[in-house]
């Protein structure tokens, strides 16, 4: 048997693209044992993946999670983190270590300088590098996300307005330079003609609310804060079309194959974090003229120029056009 340790702590966007790795050990390594290390708020995301025997939470104590892990005696560490954390579960461990390259200088350069040296190359392939030497081929399958049984939802349990299709629409994301501003997504809201379910966590609960009670004559569904994030998957499944900020129920919607129009602030797709083989028909939106895009690699409270033009300046009428373009199939 042959033990292997993936390391990813967060966040639920990066998790699901780290799959395309687990999957190809599990199936081209003869009697490969995976264990997966994660933050404890995380682990209920792979609780229902096949291809994982023992998934271990992280409570932020370094010495007894090392402890806990020499138990398992790991033979080789796959470190898709690489942080000062992973760093130190590696050292502990000693045992022969795969790391992923972040480009974090190259991203610094594009950032700071505009200096554009990324290759055309996706995170999932950067991934995929570290574990070369135990594969023999890629497979074309993409991203994977498993939903437990119990958390699936199904059609009929929605208003039956929303039986026959519906555009999902993901508001949140982890900073709010990611982010439409909720006057956007209303105005957004305002032109689709398909019945919209709203999707986020708790705390976009009070912005779905708002676009709701801003549009009382259309079918929307706030459904933010009332699922788990499973649930939700099962949401994104269902849909026809999503429209998405760059977050991780976007790169759940690729796992299925969904329809993708994805909305791009202060990020770029450029990153290597677009949708990763998702629908032919996915769609990106995003301001490409602005000389201060990027700002972060990650995203900001607020707009460092205070105009925030990377998302006031959005083609809404387009994305509302793409989206009943994909969604009668056309």
């Amino acid at each position: 048997m042959v033990k292997f340790l993936v390391v990813r702590f967060s966040s639920i966007g990066d998790i699901v693209l780290t799959t395309p790795v687990i999957r190809h050990l599990k199936k081209q390594v003869e009697d490969a044992e995976i264990h997966y290390l994660t933050k404890k708020a995380y682990a209920p995301l792979l609780k229902a993946n096949p291809y994982i025997d023992h998934i271990h939470s992280f409570d932020g104590n370094i010495r007894s999670c090392i402890e806990k892990l020499k138990e398992e005696k790991i033979d080789y560490i796959i470190d898709l983190h690489h942080n000062a954390r992973s760093a130190r579960i590696k050292f502990g461990l000693k045992r022969m270590d795969f790391t992923v390259h972040k480009l974090n200088w190259l991203k610094w350069l594009y950032v700071s300088f505009k200096i554009d040296r990324l290759p055309d190359k996706h995170i999932v392939d950067r991934y995929l590098e570290t574990i070369d030497a135990f594969i023999s081929e890629r497979d074309a399958q993409g991203l994977d996300h498993f939903i437990p049984e119990e958390e699936e939802l199904k059609p009929n349990t929605l208003p039956k307005e929303y039986q026959k299709g519906f555009i999902g629409l993901s508001i949140g994301a982890q900073h709010s330079t990611k982010m439409l501003p909720v006057e956007l997504l209303i105005q957004l809201c305002s032109y689709l003609n398909h019945p919209v379910i709203i999707l986020g966590g708790p705390g976009d609960q009070a912005t779905g609310e708002a676009i709701v009670a801003a549009l009382p004559d259309k079918y929307i569904l706030n459904a933010c804060g009332h699922y788990s994030i499973h649930q939700s998957a099962s949401l994104v499944r269902m849909s026809e079309v999503l429209i998405t900020h760059d977050t991780g129920l976007m790169h759940i919607g690729a796992a299925f194959k969904k329809k993708i129009i994805s909305v791009w602030g202060n990020t770029v797709p450029r990153f290597g974090m677009f949708p990763y083989r998702s629908d032919s028909g996915s769609v990106q939106f995003e301001v490409k003229e602005l000389s201060c895009r990027p700002c972060s690699k990650i995203g900001h409270k607020n707009c460092p120029k205070k105009h925030f033009r990377c998302m006031m300046d959005q083609d809404l009428k387009g994305m509302a056009e793409v989206a009943h373009k994909l969604f009668s199939g056309n």
